[in-house]
């Protein structure tokens, strides 16, 4: 007869995944253009958002004063 019980884990802590969740407020106009991206590339938004903040922050230098 094979083995019935139910394995449940441990669950991970909340942030463990290396990922935070926050909010922010953009331009309608900003979205719109996510949104047409997203339907193009079948990614979705917060995966658009992630990448382009990824390439940003690695190409974007700070003037100094």
């Amino acid at each position: 007869m094979a083995n019935k019980d139910l394995i449940i884990k441990h669950k991970r802590a909340k942030g463990d995944d290396g990922y935070r969740t926050f909010s922010i407020r953009i331009k309608e106009e900003i979205v719109s253009k996510l949104d047409n991206i997203s339907t193009q590339t079948g990614h979705s938004r917060n995966e658009l958002i992630g990448l382009l903040l990824e390439y940003e922050i690695e190409n974007c230098r700070v003037e100094e004063k």
